[in-house]
């Protein structure tokens, strides 16, 4: 959750930290802090609240240092405060640390370092953490390397650590387990961080840690090793990514500019998959487990948050067209409750970041029962990409506004195809069903730049309208449930508005008791199979004087006379009308939390990338 950055090279450290942290800040934005070598010392200087409150706090310091580790923390072990934020002196503060995850066994360690006379400055598992490795090193007169392979044999819990010692005046060591590390390769320097925004500017050959792995990091040399001391090989890869996609680009905010880059990211998605001249559907790693798909006794999908929404509408989707059964899991419920999974399973895990501690637990467990695992994903070479059998990637690029908006979208579009691909094979699906919905398909990119075009500044006077409501109801039926859901979601996230997400027909069975004058409800009523249904279920709102507020197709009239506010979406088939329906719904979450002068991008309490439990 949290983010970290390392530099060791020629070049001044600070300067690169900083800016490092900057591009992290979505992983967490409760304090900062940062760990600086200079002349046989190291000098911490840390700040609660944002890394400009870190950088306005360093003035006037002396940070001239070529090596360096900067955090920018999402509050786990204890509330946010300077005392609290990292790095983390050792006892003798001849060792600075920085920490990404939990140690669940703090308490245990804490308690035997008390008895050795050790006194902490936090509430954190983090100082324990060093100074267990400290004491190690002293006790066993070992270098900190050696300390640090000891102590992460007895830690229970997720870590991504780096450390810097007094006594090593060119040197990170790092470890990893369960939370992200990737190392670039520069010209006699080396980068560290928990994905690979900090190093864009400075290189594109990378290096991604796997768990289990230690970093030993120099100018000129990168040594990996196992916890068994034996060396690795690291795998360099070219990272295809640019710098600008991680820039604002002109836009307000990251989540404004990300909701505008969403006819390109679906373009994306579908480019070099979807064939409209051929009617044909490529998507390789399908293709790779296609014997396990054809046989397979059901498919379960594994996911967290918005993941899980799109999770949910591609059960409605692949159940329809493809004829198996699906189930749809969270992630942190999964690997729990003991599920039955047999070798006759397809596990399809999403996850925008890849990094999911939750679902890469629930993978893991999966795989040791025999099941087969695709996953979906946004980021190239991240540990549920490499944990998987196959999979796909979603295209959409870096995703900065933690609350996720063409990452989904990403997801949605390559699940479609999924589904489409794998009926073709199943032969689950006419041939003029399956060349309607590639059309179909083809179409979203320029449908979605229709809403974006046209309904901006109708959407932008909803969420003026609305902007003091207390609470929110979001409706749907059949494919548009789980973009009800995804609705409220995103105004919960952005705005801070208490928002349910039910289906249409279970209004009656408890939520309608909230109906009042002052309640917006908004219904994603767009024209399918459900419509004459979920009309009835608008005039019941009507009825009891609730506000309607309605996602309706472009021509529907009956829509347009019953709700108070209309959204307007270009008419898609019901399957489709997903990708263009949660638009307005993005945006509408966006405008509220404008309206309410709240931080967009970074949202309270929450971080992009849930990498702890």
């Amino acid at each position: 959750m949290c983010g970290i950055v390392g530099y060791v090279g020629s070049k001044q450290a600070y300067p690169i930290i900083i800016d490092g942290l900057k591009k992290l800040e979505y992983r967490g934005y409760d304090s900062a802090g940062v760990a600086l070598w200079s002349a046989n010392k190291i000098n911490v200087f840390k700040k609660e609240g944002k890394v400009a409150a870190l950088e306005e706090f360093v003035k006037n310091q002396d940070v001239t240092s070529t090596v360096g580790i900067g955090h920018t923390r999402w509050a786990t072990h204890g509330e946010p405060s300077d005392r609290n934020a990292h790095p983390h002196y050792s006892k003798s503060e001849n060792i600075a640390m920085i920490h990404n995850g939990i140690i669940e066994n703090y308490a245990s360690l804490k308690t035997e370092l008390i008895k050795k006379g050790y006194e902490f400055k936090s509430d954190t598992d983090s100082e324990v953490l060093v100074n267990f490795i400290e004491d190690i090193k002293l006790n066993n007169n070992c270098t900190l390397e050696e300390a640090v392979r000891i102590a992460l044999k007895r830690v229970t819990g997720a870590y991504v650590i780096l450390l810097i010692d007094k006594d090593l005046p060119d040197t990170i060591i790092a470890a990893r387990k369960g939370s992200p590390l990737v190392i670039g390769i520069g010209d006699h320097e080396h980068f560290l961080g928990s994905d690979a925004s900090p190093m864009l500017a400075y290189t594109k050959e990378v290096v991604y840690i796997n768990d289990y792995e230690l970093a030993i990091v120099k100018p000129d040399e990168l040594i990996l090793k196992n916890l068994g001391n034996e060396r690795v090989t690291p795998f360099v890869q070219k990272l295809d990514l640019d710098l600008a996609a991680i820039e604002k680009g002109g836009y307000d905010h990251f989540m404004l500019k990300e909701i505008f880059e969403q006819p390109q990211t679906i373009y994306d998605s579908f480019r070099g998959r979807l064939d409209v001249e051929h009617n044909t559907i490529a998507l390789s790693g399908l293709d790779s487990i296609k014997d396990k798909l054809m046989a397979a006794r059901r498919i379960i999908i594994v996911a967290c948050g918005t993941s899980w929404h799109a999770g949910l509408l591609a059960e409605y989707i692949i159940e329809e067209l493809c004829r198996v059964n699906v189930e749809v899991e969270y992630a942190s419920e999964f690997r729990y409750r003991n599920p039955i999974i047999t070798s006759e399973d397809v596990i399809i895990a999403i996850s925008q970041s890849g990094e999911t501690a939750d679902t890469l637990v629930a993978l893991e467990n999966a795989k040791k029962q025999g099941a087969t695992i695709f996953g979906l994903v946004n980021v190239v070479g991240s540990s549920i990409a490499r944990i998987s059998d196959a999979g796909a990637y979603t295209h959409a690029g870096p995703e900065i506004g933690v609350a996720s908006t063409k990452a989904f979208t990403a997801q949605l579009a390559v699940l479609q195809l999924f589904a489409l691909k794998l009926a073709k094979l199943k032969n689950t699906i006419s041939e003029d069903r399956y060349v309607h919905l590639l059309h179909e398909l083809n179409a979203v990119p320029e449908k979605v730049q229709w809403i974006l075009e046209n309904e901006l500044e109708n959407i932008k006077a909803i969420a003026i309208k609305y902007r003091d409501a207390n609470d929110f109801l979001y409706l749907g039926r059949g494919y548009n449930f789980p973009i009800a859901l995804e609705g409220a979601l995103k105004l919960k996230e952005i705005s801070y508005i208490h928002a349910e997400g039910y289906p249409a027909a279970e209004m009656k069975h408890g939520p309608i008791a909230l109906v009042d004058s002052t309640l917006p409800v908004v219904f994603i009523a767009t024209k399918d199979s459900y419509h004459e249904k979920i009309v009835s279920n608008m005039q019941e709102i009507k009825a009891r004087k609730g506000r309607l507020i309605a996602v309706a197709s472009a021509g529907d009239t009956i829509t347009l006379e019953l709700a108070e506010d209309t959204m307007i979406v270009p008419a898609a088939d019901e399957i489709i009308a997903p990708l263009l329906s949660v638009i307005p719904m993005q945006l509408l979450a966006y405008y509220i939390g404008i309206e309410r002068d709240l931080d967009v991008d970074k949202p309270r309490n929450l971080a992009k990338s849930v990498t702890v439990e």
